[in-house]
């Protein structure tokens, strides 16, 4: 059997506004996430290393910081001419509007499809932590005949209203699906659970064009509301199981089918949390799945004092005295003598003053944290200064670049 010729179309145009203020002046793929990465690396990451070279990034919110990111992080060879990560912002060839949603984002880009003419195309979102070998779901999706692949996986119950939720046959057909419903249907025997889709794709190219353009004389925007409800009932639609996809590498001590979306703070706050220990649940060391990022130059991490347990240090970072546990700390941190960390999230740039406490906080780029300063401690406090979840994480906006000292 021939290849099938594969082109991937990632919505990486997301706002993010419940992770608003880390969303204030970004997307939320690139959003940084762990000790170097953003969000958008994880599923480009899985195309690439699926040998899916072919790939559109569709943006739109606050793109800025996302597309100089693709450019550093995701410049590919130009020698081959299927090889590429090319970033796409609206072009309203139609008409005045932005991607009115997922589906209206691939249909204003139809004349890329029809230019490339593949077999299959890839629909995937940007913004979850997984490890992915999307070759197996292309193989599920051919052995079935299928017209379009929805990847799933179970989800608690009361979860289950975040999600797409579907009912399949025994033969792995959707022959039913709702989307965020306020009662999930549970799965067939296991009823804690319920079946999600992870909002990733895989279509016919001619059943994806026709599918796109009677959505779209029909005035339906969006894959999970309008699409795949009515595609299903026409067409093959089959659910890809997540938990049967098998990446080398991957140790024995990891959460199996490991997936998260980091859409809210609580979640997010939780994702880097599973990042750290000697096990830790998802291990984003793998030499034969390796998760991409842009290339830091800088140095290595200094520490020159103090008590480290359990934490994660990015590049350029000096430790030079104080108390840090549970915590990940990213590229060029400063911190200075007598500070008490704990449950922390560190982004790049910034100086912790000496005897701050800071305790189940989010501390974004360029901040300048003063002497003595006590975070996560006092939540009336906290709350006339920082934004705070609904789980009492604080969370400081990016500061100023130009504030922070050098060293």
């Amino acid at each position: 059997m021939a290849i099938p010729k594969v082109l991937a179309i990632v919505l990486a145009g997301g706002e993010g506004s419940r992770l608003n203020p880390l969303t204030a002046e970004r997307s939320k793929p690139a959003v940084p996430f762990g000790g170097r990465y953003r969000l958008v690396d994880f599923v480009l990451s899985n195309l690439v290393n699926s040998e899916i070279h072919s790939i559109y990034l569709l943006v739109q919110y606050k793109s800025q910081s996302l597309i100089e990111h693709v450019r550093r992080a995701w410049s590919v060879s130009n020698i081959i001419a299927d090889h590429f990560v090319t970033v796409v912002p609206p072009q309203m060839r139609g008409g005045p509007d932005w991607f009115q949603g997922t589906a209206d984002a691939v249909y204003q880009n139809l004349g890329l499809i029809e230019h490339h003419r593949p077999d299959i195309v890839a629909v995937f979102g940007a913004d979850h932590i997984y490890r992915m070998d999307i070759s197996q779901m292309v193989q599920f999706h051919l052995d079935h005949q299928a017209d379009m692949t929805v990847a799933a996986l179970p989800v608690p119950l009361d979860q289950g209203h975040n999600f797409g939720i579907i009912t399949p046959d025994n033969s792995s057909r959707i022959i039913d699906f709702q989307e965020k419903p306020a009662q999930p249907k549970s799965i067939p025997g296991d009823p804690q659970h319920c079946l999600s889709s992870m909002g990733n794709y895989l279509f016919k190219t001619q059943v994806l064009i026709d599918a796109l353009e009677e959505a779209h004389a029909r005035g339906e925007k969006d894959f999970g509301h309008d699409v795949l409800p009515k595609l299903m009932r026409t067409h093959k639609v089959c659910t890809y199981d997540f938990t049967s996809n098998r990446i080398p590498g991957v140790k024995a001590y990891e959460e199996s089918a490991y997936w998260r979306d980091v859409g809210n703070f609580e979640s997010y706050h939780a994702a880097h949390m599973d990042l750290l220990g000697l096990e830790p649940r998802f291990d984003t060391f793998n030499p034969d799945w390796p998760i991409y990022s842009d290339h830091y130059f800088g140095p290595e991490a200094r520490i020159i004092n103090g008590e480290i347990r359990n934490c994660i240090i990015g590049g350029g970072s000096v430790v030079n005295g104080g108390n840090i546990r549970n915590s990940v700390i990213r590229h060029e941190v400063m911190i200075e003598p007598d500070v008490d960390i704990q449950d922390c999230i560190i982004m790049d740039y910034c100086v912790i003053g000496r005897g701050s406490r800071l305790r189940g906080a989010i501390i974004g780029r360029y901040n300048l944290i003063e002497a003595d300063t006590v975070i996560g401690y006092h939540p009336a406090s906290d709350r006339e200064h920082y934004h705070i979840s609904p789980s009492g994480i604080v969370v400081v906006p990016k500061g100023k670049r130009g504030q922070i000292r050098v060293y």
